[in-house]
């Protein structure tokens, strides 16, 4: 019996299709159970790439793909790194001469036929399930459209041959490499290396940030390789070592950093399920605990992790200007070039400082901070060369507890301190290399820390260093414009150079437990000690760490009206130095949390806070009915500014207690007195707005007959209007009527306040007129910082001082009608407001209610408040 010879089946697409898909989900789910180690990570793009490969080859062999064609891959797949959801870049090459013209029509039988093959070949990678980008080019297109486009020709150096015409691959090489100019390709991949790091505001500490594309991300290690590559200087950071371009250990430095990084991007995509390089909040605990970690009492799992992450950027972006400088000297031939001699241990290598040996700084460590001090003083000098750079990146093992301890090095530090400028710029260097947190060791702790309070945006160490530059900017005449009036008390404040110190450590302590006021004013104190700064410069110091947080509190949760408040205030502060240093580390601090935080309003408080703290050290009594007086005369000045007849304003004051007088600017009470001259007596709700004074947003009147919901149904109208409070001023006159201020900000009042103050003025008095029921609350997204990282909800409630009103905090995350609903609750329970005090920090709000009421006399009624405050603050 013959035997039956054997047939080779074809593979159908959808075999194809269904093998690519489970050789694809075996391979992820491998990685999943695996260890999250740089190996596992390293692997797996790998086998994803020859996965893909393995696909494309069956697909070009099936649909019959021309002789003279070759198929290429690109890009990320060219560098063999696939990750899950990685694209698919690939480029079908055709010899010279030989364009198919895709989707046009004509051409000779050849061409036709190649054409059809190629369209063919592109649609049955589609329909196999393999998400490609293609691109159909001649050798001659290739080269030509690389001179035009630096980002198809860094694509085009990465390639890498997967079957096909070697001979059309081999031709291809020559000439792309033939047509590469290296100082060319240097100079844009550095402009768009810059321009992207300007994008995501030149930080890796980024709080969602990008693993690929954030400064310190796998970017900023492919442009090396790229520009590297472009010069013949190698492929790999095992060839850059043997080229003598980078050090083992650097090389060992580069292989583990990116090995993570990497390892972060792949779990990233298997986690969220498609392409994303992004750490998003909602990510990042679920790629936390595949690392293995687990939230504690001390840190979230998200935040270890995190921190990792930025420990491992921060050194990529450190190696990535060591490499990019190195190579800009070699490709422009300056390592050579001569250079200018600073002193004996130091030369100016075309503006940057350049160590005059290899182990200057192993043989010689108080060099270390002498580099920076140069730096800092040294006209010229506007970085450190690559020589520089390497040589401090190899020193860390001699910046060690002796050094710390070097009176030498003590005194360096204390003299870049005290230095008439360049603060801002030194210790952002020094924290760049890692030496600020070397040589202040309680520094080092707080580097790469998060800070899930819904309003900072910076990790620790760059909102210290933010606030450090906004104190510093206060003592730059440059910078006066931006607030005058912090300008002006520091030009007449004598050695700037303790808020300097005090900057540093003001929330150096953060993330250890406990209260990091307290705890950053030991350090501060041990600093102090430790540098010789003694007396009242030492005390002020430890006082500003300790007391940071006390003035935006009391400006932002207290009835500045009350002289009772004052006089505490005044009671902690001591001295008008004190309270000058505390008001200007406080209004940088506050500017340093987030570019969303400071607002006109906030800074208007703290120098309200100021201006009635000063007074009172001055030994200035505080006579309310003095006070009074004298704003009285000056809004009668004003309404006589305004040709109004004399006494125009007497039938509305005598219906209103001193508490509205001592609340109100003379400004705000002559605006009042002339807006409801004609209207004391109406029975129809009177609206009137106008642009702040303070320049943002709208401050608007209301002055009706009172009723128990009132400022839940004006809360209501500006809720359903998408317009915030940010505070509101409540009274209530003899003759019952309420007569209100608010101050009110929203998405389009800067551009067009005026436009909208007739139909806020219209829409308020109907809204105010309506007796049905309260609205319901408006249903807004939560934004995903407040889903991942919410507030607890808290409500405090105690009585003032004086045992007759009584204060109710809330704190909560922020969210769309959270005013409203907590109105709706007050007037449930017929509680009066008379004083609100909004204050949104981000995300997060902490506001601050002077309200009296019978309810509250009530132990019972007190509870049942309450628990509804928090059930509505939850919802």
């Amino acid at each position: 019996m013959s035997a039956v010879p054997s047939v080779a089946f074809e593979p159908t697409l959808a075999d194809l299709r269904d093998r690519f898909r489970d050789e694809k989900a075996a391979l992820l789910e491998t990685f999943r159970a695996s260890r999250a180690t740089t190996t596992a990570a390293q692997r797996l793009v790998r086998a994803l790439t020859r996965q893909v490969d393995r696909t494309l080859v069956s697909l070009w062999k099936r649909e019959g793909m021309p002789a003279h064609a070759a198929l290429v891959a690109v890009g990320g797949y060219g560098r063999g790194e696939l990750f899950p959801y990685s694209d698919v870049d690939v480029l079908v090459l055709l010899p010279p001469g030989r364009s198919p013209a895709l989707g046009g029509g004509g051409g000779g039988g050849d061409e036709s036929e190649t054409k059809a093959a190629i369209e063919r070949f592109i649609t049955a990678c589609w329909d196999s399930g393999l998400e490609i980008s293609s691109s159909v080019r001649t050798v001659d297109e290739c080269v030509a459209e690389s001179r035009r486009d630096v980002t198809v020709q860094t694509a085009l150096l990465e390639s890498r041959f997967i079957c096909g015409s070697r001979r059309v691959f081999s031709t291809f090489r020559v000439a792309n490499t033939k047509a590469m100019d290296a100082k060319a390709f240097l100079v844009a991949k550095t402009l768009e290396m810059r321009q992207r790091h300007q994008k995501f505001e030149d930080t890796p500490y980024a709080l969602e940030p990008n693993c690929k594309e954030s400064p310190g991300g796998l970017r900023d290690l492919q442009v090396v390789i790229w520009v590297a590559r472009a010069a013949g200087l190698g492929r790999s950071w095992s060839e850059l070592a043997a080229g003598g371009l980078i050090t083992a250990f650097e090389a060992r430095q580069l292989q583990h950093n990116e090995g993570l990084v990497k390892l972060i991007r792949a779990r990233l995509h298997l986690i969220a399920g498609r392409r994303e390089d992004r750490l998003v909040f909602d990510l990042q605990t679920s790629v936390a605990e595949s690392f293995g970690y687990h939230s504690t009492t001390a840190a979230r799992a998200s935040e270890q992790l995190m921190r990792r992450y930025y420990w491992a950027a921060k050194a990529v972006g450190q190696l990535n200007k060591i490499l990019m400088l190195n190579i800009e000297e070699r490709v422009r031939g300056s390592q050579h070039a001569p250079m200018r001699p600073i002193d004996a241990r130091f030369f100016d290598r075309g503006g940057m400082l350049e160590v005059a040996s290899d182990d200057l700084y192993t043989t010689h460590p108080e060099a270390i901070l002498e580099s920076f001090l140069l730096y800092q003083r040294t006209p010229g000098i506007k970085g450190f060369s690559a020589r520089t750079l390497r040589a401090l990146y190899n020193a860390r093992t001699v910046m060690n507890s002796a050094w710390r301890r070097d009176p030498a090095n003590r005194a360096l530090f204390r003299q870049i301190l005290q230095a008439p400028e360049g603060q801002t710029h030194a210790f952002r260097l020094m924290n760049q290399t890692s030496v600020l947190g070397r040589y202040l060791w309680v520094f080092r702790r707080i580097v790469g820390r998060m800070q899930h309070d819904l309003f900072h945006v910076y990790t620790v160490d760059q909102h210290i260093l933010m606030v450090l530059r906004n104190v510093r900017r206060f003592f730059i005449p440059e910078h006066a414009h931006e607030y005058p009036f912090c300008s002006q008390l520091a030009s007449q404040f004598d050695r700037p150079w303790v808020l300097y110190v005090a900057a540093l450590f003001h929330d150096v302590a953060k993330g250890r437990g406990g209260d990091h006021s307290e705890l950053g004013a030991i350090d501060a104190r041990r600093f102090c000690r430790d540098h010789g700064i003694e007396g009242e410069d030492a005390a002020l110091i430890e006082f500003l760490v300790r007391k940071h947080l006390l003035m935006s509190r009391v400006a932002q949760k207290e009835d500045l009206s009350d002289p009772e408040v004052i006089n505490g205030f005044v009671r902690d502060i001591g001295s008008e130095r004190h309270l000058t240093a505390l008001y200007l580390l406080t209004v940088a601090d506050v500017r340093g949390t987030s570019p969303k935080v400071w607002n006109a309003w906030k800074g208007k408080l703290l120098e309200d806070l100021f201006r009635l703290g000063l007074r009172a050290l001055g030994g200035a009594h505080i006579n309310l009915a003095a006070e009074i007086e004298t704003r009285k005369q000056e809004a009668r000045h004003v309404l006589n500014l305004m040709s109004l007849p004399h006494g125009v304003e007497t039938a509305l004051w005598e219906t209103l207690e001193l508490s509205y007088f001592s609340r109100h600017d003379p400004g705000e009470i002559a605006w009042h007195a002339r807006a409801l001259r004609s209207h004391v007596k109406t029975s129809e709700p009177i609206v009137r707005a106008r642009p702040s004074p303070l320049g943002e947003g709208l401050q608007v009147l209301v002055y009706t007959p009172d009723s128990p919901d009132l400022f839940a149904r004006i809360c209501g109208y500006f809720d359903s209007s998408a317009f915030n409070i940010v505070d509101a001023k409540i009274h209530t006159s003899r003759t019952a009527y309420a007569l209100d201020t608010f101050q009110i900000i929203g998405p389009h009042l800067e551009l067009r306040s005026r436009d909208l103050i007739p139909l806020v003025e219209l829409q308020l008095a109907q809204a105010l007129k309506s007796t049905g029921p309260l609205p319901e609350p408006r249903r807004g997204r939560v934004s995903r910082r407040v889903k991942n990282f919410p507030v607890t909800p808290r409500v405090t409630l105690r009585p003032d001082e004086r045992a007759q009103r009584w204060l109710l905090g809330i704190s909560a995350s922020d969210r769309t009608g959270l005013l409203f609903s907590i109105a709706r609750v007050l007037a449930r329970h017929h509680v009066n407001l008379q004083l609100a005090k909004i204050t949104t920090l981000g995300e997060r709000v902490e506001d601050t209610f002077l309200v009296d009421g019978p309810a509250l006399q009530h132990n019972r009624a007190q509870i049942a408040i309450e628990t509804e405050l928090l059930e509505a603050l939850a919802a």
